[in-house]
C-alpha cells in the first residue's frame, strides 16, 4: 500500500469514527448544559440581566477563558420566567426534559424560585438557587436538590442586627406584610440580644405613602430614651420617603440593610446611616473581586452591583464543582461534592452548608459617606462580618 492509499483510508477512518459517534449521541454528551431559568422581562428585568452577565463572567473567570471543564464545553441556556412563578415551573421542566440540562440557576424573584423547587425533585435535577432571597427556599420548602449561591433573607437581617446590637439602642422595624418582609423581621428579632426591638410595622407592598405607617413609629420611639432607630426592610417603592416627615424631631435615626447602586442614591439624605450590605464592589479585597471590578468596568463601563456580584459566585460555584467531578454531571454525585463545599467568589470563600445547601458568607458592615462627585452614596466599609459571627438559623426541618 502506497502513502496516498494509506492516508486516504486513515481518512476514512477517522470520518466513520466521527460519524458513529455522531450518531450514538456521543458528541452532544460532551456538552455540559446550564439552564438559566431567569427574570429576563417584568419588573425584575434589571436584576436578571446583572445575573447572566455575572454567570457568564463567572464561568469565564473560573474556567480561564476556556467555558470548558475536563474536555467538557459548558453551553449556557437561557430562559425567560418573565417573573411569573408557572412560567417558571414550565421553563424548568423544558430545561430538564427537552434542553437536558444538567444544572439549572435562577430565578431573580422568591415567588417563582418557590414554584421552580419541587419541578427539581420531580427530575432530580440541580437547581442552583440565585439570586432569590425568601429563607423558605432553603427552610420549608426546600429539597435536597436545591443549593442556593445567592444570600437569603436570614443572613441579611442577623448582619444587620450584629452592626445595631448595642446597648441603650432601641430600634423599630418597617417591613413589608409578605414572607419577605416577615422572614427578615423574625431572624432580625432572633438575633438582637443587647438592644430592644419596642415594634414591629408592617405595611402591604404596594405602599407608596408611608405618612400613616410613618407616624405609628414616631409615636412608638419618640419618648424613649437612648439611641432610637427605625430600620427599613423594603423592596419597590422608596420607603425613605418617611424622611420627609423630619424623624430627626424626636431624635430618631433611620437604619437599612445594603442596596444596588441607583437604589443608593436614595441613601445620600442620611449621611452616617449604618447598616450590612451584600455586596459593595469596593468592600471585599481579593484577587478574584480584583479582576472582577476591572473587567466590569471594561465591557459595561460600570462597577459590578448586587446581582452581577450573585451571578459570578454562581459560576464559580458551579465550575468548581465541576472540576471535582471531573466534568461528570450524575445528580448523586454533584450533591456529595456540593455538600459542604468551599469556593471562591468575588466575595472571598463561601460554603454551601451541609444541612440546608444555602451558601454561608460574609457581610459587610457599612456607615454611609456621602460625595457629591459619586451618583449614589458610598456604603464605606467599616468591617467584613464573617462567616463564623453569624448563626444562621436552619430551616428546613419539615
Amino acid at each position: 500500500m502506497n502513502i496516498s492509499t494509506m492516508r486516504t483510508g486513515l481518512r476514512a477512518l477517522a470520518l466513520g469514527t466521527a460519524a458513529l459517534a455522531l450518531g450514538s449521541g456521543w458528541a452532544a454528551a460532551q456538552d455540559i448544559k446550564i439552564a438559566h431559568v431567569y427574570d429576563k422581562t417584568g419588573v425584575l428585568g434589571a436584576y436578571a440581566q446583572q445575573t447572566q452577565a455575572g454567570l457568564m463572567m463567572g464561568l469565564e473567570y473560573a474556567t480561564g477563558g476556556t467555558m470548558a471543564v475536563n474536555g467538557h464545553k459548558l453551553v449556557v441556556i437561557e430562559k425567560d420566567n418573565q417573573g411569573k412563578p408557572d412560567v417558571a415551573k414550565a421553563m424548568l421542566e423544558s430545561a430538564y426534559a427537552d434542553d437536558k440540562a444538567a444544572i439549572a440557576v435562577g430565578p431573580t424573584s422568591s415567588g417563582a424560585a418557590l414554584a421552580m423547587l419541587p419541578v427539581a425533585e420531580q427530575f432530580k435535577k440541580i437547581l442552583l438557587v440565585e439570586p432569590a432571597v425568601a429563607d423558605d427556599i432553603t427552610g420549608i420548602k426546600w429539597n435536597r436538590y436545591i443549593f442556593r449561591t445567592g444570600r437569603c433573607s436570614s443572613q441579611d437581617a442577623v448582619s444587620n442586627a450584629i452592626v445595631l446590637d448595642k446597648q441603650g439602642v432601641n430600634i423599630a422595624t418597617m417591613a413589608q406584610d409578605n414572607a419577605f418582609g416577615r422572614d427578615f423581621v423574625t431572624a432580625f428579632k432572633g438575633a438582637i440580644r443587647k438592644a430592644k426591638l419596642v415594634h414591629e410595622e408592617y405595611l402591604p407592598p404596594t405602599t407608596t405613602d408611608f405618612t400613616a405607617g410613618a407616624q405609628h413609629l414616631f409615636d412608638k420611639l419618640k419618648d424613649l430614651k437612648g439611641r432610637k432607630i427605625i430600620f427599613i426592610n423594603w423592596a419597590g417603592s422608596n420607603a425613605f420617603k418617611i424622611a420627609d416627615l423630619k424623624p430627626e424631631r424626636y431624635g430618631i435615626e433611620i437604619a437599612t440593610g445594603g442596596n444596588i447602586l441607583p437604589a443608593l442614591a436614595l441613601y445620600k439624605p442620611f449621611p452616617g446611616l449604618e447598616g450590612a450590605a451584600y455586596y459593595y464592589y469596593e468592600s471585599p479585597k481579593n484577587k478574584v473581586n480584583d479582576w472582577f471590578v476591572k473587567e466590569h468596568m471594561a465591557r459595561f463601563k460600570t462597577p459590578p452591583d448586587f446581582f452581577t456580584c450573585g451571578g459570578m459566585a454562581a459560576g464559580m460555584a458551579i465550575v468548581e464543582t465541576l472540576k471535582k467531578t471531573k466534568g461528570g454531571v450524575d445528580t448523586e454525585t454533584l450533591i456529595k461534592t456540593m455538600e459542604g463545599m468551599p469556593f471562591e467568589t468575588p466575595k472571598g470563600k463561601m460554603i454551601f452548608r451541609k444541612e440546608d445547601h444555602q451558601a454561608m458568607q460574609s457581610m459587610y458592615h457599612f456607615k454611609i459617606k456621602v460625595d457629591p462627585k459619586v451618583a449614589w452614596a458610598i456604603p464605606e466599609l467599616i468591617r467584613e462580618i464573617k462567616i463564623e459571627e453569624m448563626a444562621i438559623p436552619i430551616r428546613n426541618k419539615r
